[in-house]
């Protein structure tokens, strides 16, 4: 009996390690709830560094660096303005938070930025936190986590500085410093198909970018856009990769490079033109 009852213990002091163990590996996984498990980054960016996301929070990062531009800010506050939203939120479009803090900046309507429907809306959210940084003079010479601290009044101020490199990679891919810099993996079942994927996609190109609706020639099967450069291009190409997972994209297509979601990477076109000045992206079919 005795035997059994030390077989047992030593049997549950195992199990109990097993199960501190697997708490660790997901706490360091997951961190403060920022960081994913390698399976579910769904989305590479490349640009003078590697940052691995997914879909949602590719999108998001997308978003946000789009509303920066459509601005008018400096690059640096599209740094500041991810390495804010990385830190409150995951770049996470969050319900909730500390007390009434709401959507990717955690803002709180009690706080003067707005009714919880609006700050769960990412557009306003970022346009809301770009207004507020504008604001904080010499903002362009601080630190990272200082210009952001000046906006959020976190309760730990150095917390936003160690997204600053991600950041800065992210910054660089979405505002084109590389080309085919942001690929994705997407699966056969998007959220949108045909004139429904189009129609959303023609509407995140104008909202994100201020980009007219008849900006883009549209069909049933996808929409082309015509940029100003080709830098402009490589912004419209990876913002439609960002959204490809939500708004249905099964190709991109910039010059002679094309991104395709059966793939997710970025690949040279036989007998393509290089100096194709159009951003082409196709939707999956209407089922």
């Amino acid at each position: 009996m005795q035997v059994r009852t030390r077989a047992a213990v030593a049997g549950g002091v195992v199990v109990v390690l097993v199960a501190v163990v697997g708490l660790f590996v997901v706490l360091r996984q997951f961190g403060d709830g920022l960081t994913l498990p390698l399976a579910a980054r769904t989305c590479t960016v490349q640009a003078d560094g590697e940052v691995a996301l997914d879909a949602d929070q590719m999108a998001n990062a997308a978003t946000i660096a789009a509303i920066g531009i459509q601005r008018g800010m400096p690059e640096r506050a599209v740094v500041v303005a991810l390495a804010t939203a990385y830190q409150e939120s995951g770049l996470r479009n969050l319900a909730g938070g500390d007390r009434d803090s709401v959507g990717l900046f955690q803002q709180r309507p009690s706080q003067g930025w707005g009714t919880p429907t609006q700050v769960r809306d990412p557009r306003y959210a970022a346009n809301k936190f770009y207004a507020a940084l504008a604001k904080v003079r010499g903002w362009e010479r601080m630190r990272v986590t200082d210009a952001a601290q000046k906006v959020q009044r976190s309760a730990f101020p150095e917390a936003y500085q160690r997204w600053a490199d991600e950041s800065e990679v992210l910054t660089r891919a979405l505002l084109a410093h590389a080309t085919g810099a942001v690929a994705c993996t997407v699966g056969d079942s998007p959220l949108r198909r045909g004139a429904a994927a189009t129609a959303a996609l023609t509407q995140g190109l104008a909202l994100d970018w201020g980009l007219a609706t008849t900006a883009a020639a549209v069909s049933l099967t996808g929409l082309t856009v015509t940029p100003d450069d080709e830098r402009g291009g490589w912004r419209y190409a990876h913002w439609l990769v960002s959204h490809a997972e939500d708004n249905g994209v099964r190709l991109v297509r910039f010059g002679d490079r094309q991104w395709t979601a059966e793939k997710g990477t970025w690949e040279r076109v036989t007998g393509a033109k290089p100096a194709d000045a159009r951003v082409v992206a196709e939707v999956f079919a209407a089922t």
